[in-house]
């Protein structure tokens, strides 16, 4: 059982130096080069995927795109979705009835989205959002209203960006804002890869009673370009287990309270829906 195991994570490693090395594999000639069935190749592209190492394709799997500042929503979304399905779900729970609450157009806070959606048994929900996935996904909801900014359509975020939404956020009283972002430190906060993007996120944080990051581990201890949110200007904050402890623990220190989840595939997959809260 060992040896196997060792043997699919070093066949893994080969396969995603493969595809960016070469750019894309197909999932039989991958078959063919390491012995293995079709199926056995498949499961390994899908747990790359979820690692950010690649991104599956029709046939194969291709490489993401590293000098591109922001990959395409579809693409995002696929990526640690197990994680982000478990941030979705806690963050979920800090949500009561009758609050306005504002979402970014990120992929984690789809989820969080998908959750309230499944939850149901709103009687006065208010939604605040620039991402079109998460309206369309909220829409017609019973007990749910969804509000949106003016603005531009980005397509790589499906969101709506602009100065032409600036004031919506000067008239509305908003009880919490769920922000994912493309980075977080402890020196530069939450971050994310356009200006675009970053100035409606700073929209939402000056507007918010509470802001709560939604953001899982792989984006610990990296920087992009704009900031969005001081990490004084952080409540909460929502990840998962594999969150730097370092990190975790001075977030601690600076009074924000920390939610992390465990993946469904771990030994406390039973916590799915009691995140473990660690707070100052």
């Amino acid at each position: 059982m060992v040896a196997t195991d060792v043997f699919a994570r070093e066949r893994r490693l080969r396969i995603a130096r493969f595809v960016e090395e070469h750019g894309r594999a197909r999932v039989g000639d991958l078959a063919a080069m390491f012995a293995v069935s079709t199926v056995t190749i498949r499961k390994d592209l899908l747990s790359l995927e979820d690692e950010g190492r690649l991104v599956r394709a029709h046939g194969g799997a291709i490489t993401l795109e590293p000098n591109r500042p922001e990959s395409a929503f579809g693409i995002r979304e696929r990526i640690n979705r197990e994680a982000k399905d478990q941030i979705g779900a806690a963050a979920a729970a800090m949500v009561t009835d009758g609050e306005s609450i504002a979402f970014d157009a990120s992929t984690t806070a789809l989820a969080v989205a998908r959750h309230l959606k499944a939850r149901g048994g709103w009687a006065h929900l208010t939604v605040i959002t620039n991402g079109l996935r998460i309206a369309s996904e909220l829409a017609g909801s019973p007990g749910i209203s969804v509000a949106m900014p003016g603005g531009f359509v980005r397509w790589e975020a499906l969101s709506v960006v602009g100065q032409i939404g600036d004031g919506v956020f000067d008239r509305v009283n908003v009880q919490k804002a769920f922000l994912g972002a493309a980075a977080f430190t402890l020196e530069t906060g939450l971050s994310d890869a356009t200006v675009e993007e970053a100035q409606i996120k700073r929209a939402m944080v000056d507007a918010a009673r509470e802001v709560i990051g939604i953001v899982d581990s792989t984006k610990w201890g990296r920087a992009a370009f704009a900031s969005f949110c001081g990490t004084t200007d952080l409540t909460a904050m929502v990840t998962d287990a594999a969150a730097p402890a370092p990190m975790v623990g001075s977030l601690r220190d600076a009074g924000v309270d920390v939610w992390t989840v465990q993946a469904p595939t771990t030994a406390s997959a039973t916590d799915h829906d009691s995140p473990n809260r660690v707070a100052g």
